[in-house]
């Protein structure tokens, strides 16, 4: 049987650790135009939570939200309790799908523009962005500059910038939609394991369903704009995940629902 919180509210049991992040009634635009409206959900402490809905529907607004680059029209979002005004670089690290690598810069010189931030010194934060390249895979490449790096090795440099901070939650915005389908399985894979390692908390947008239900401990599926919640889909599939879980009935079911729920979105049968 497939887990669906259709009162999210009304999920949370009392066992449960208080959630990481709290949205409530948030309402978003830009312009004159409403892009999400109500939108009421927490995310738990390291947990992976997925976004999906159909296009322009307001994920990535949504996002920039729960990171302080936008501020709600109505509704509040805090972090641990507390309401956030603005960005939070050392609560809160994103990784963009157009990834904002500095071409003059080398990998490991994009890496530690984080720690430069954080007033870092120079021998630490080196170290330290050596180390975040090595644990994706680019031990090799500290030295390359962004042209030199294919596209995949890009959206590792840029996620070795986000874990670098060490910063408890992560924010991505749809970071693997350029890579081919077994490039973003590796990737994601990759990225899983190192985040459950850290334990931090991450929303993930994408529109990807097989990756959604591969890397997420729930999926919140969002209708078309203005965005609200349609449901939120738990996966209640064990960890560490591999490639092969792919290949198993559960898997397709979960992926086969989350396709239901958005063709409902959209008026479909």
């Amino acid at each position: 049987m497939i887990v669906v919180d259709r009162n999210e509210t009304a999920s949370v049991h009392t066992d449960e650790p208080p959630a990481r992040l709290n949205v409530r009634d948030v309402t978003l635009s830009y312009g004159s135009t409403v892009a999400a409206k109500d939108l009421t959900f927490d995310i738990r402490p390291a947990e992976f939570l997925s976004l999906i809905g159909p296009s322009g529907c307001g994920k990535s607004t949504a996002l920039r939200a729960m990171g302080g680059l936008l501020t709600p029209d109505r509704g509040e979002v805090t972090l641990d309790g507390t309401p956030i005004g603005g960005p939070r670089p050392g609560d809160i690290s994103f990784v963009f799908q157009d990834l904002a690598l500095y071409p003059w810069r080398t990998a490991v010189r994009n890496v530690e523009i984080a720690l430069q931030f954080a007033g870092i010194g120079r021998a630490e934060r080196r170290d330290r962005s050596r180390a975040a390249l090595a644990a994706v895979g680019l031990g090799d490449v500290p030295d390359k500059f962004p042209h030199e790096l294919s596209g995949g090795m890009k959206q590792r440099v840029a996620i070795a910038r986000a874990l670098v901070s060490e910063a408890p939650m992560l924010l991505l915005d749809e970071p693997f939609a350029a890579l081919d389908e077994l490039s973003r399985f590796r990737i994601g894979e990759q990225l899983v394991r190192l985040l459950e390692e850290q334990g931090k908390t991450v929303v993930f947008v994408t529109h990807n369903l097989s990756e959604a239900v591969f890397l997420s401990d729930r999926v919140l599926v969002m209708t078309p704009r203005p965005a609200t919640i349609k449901e939120i889909v738990t996966v209640d599939l064990e960890r560490p995940r591999r490639p092969e879980l792919m290949r198993t009935p559960r898997f397709h079911e979960l992926t086969d629902r989350l396709s239901a729920l958005l063709l409902e979105t959209e008026g479909g049968t």
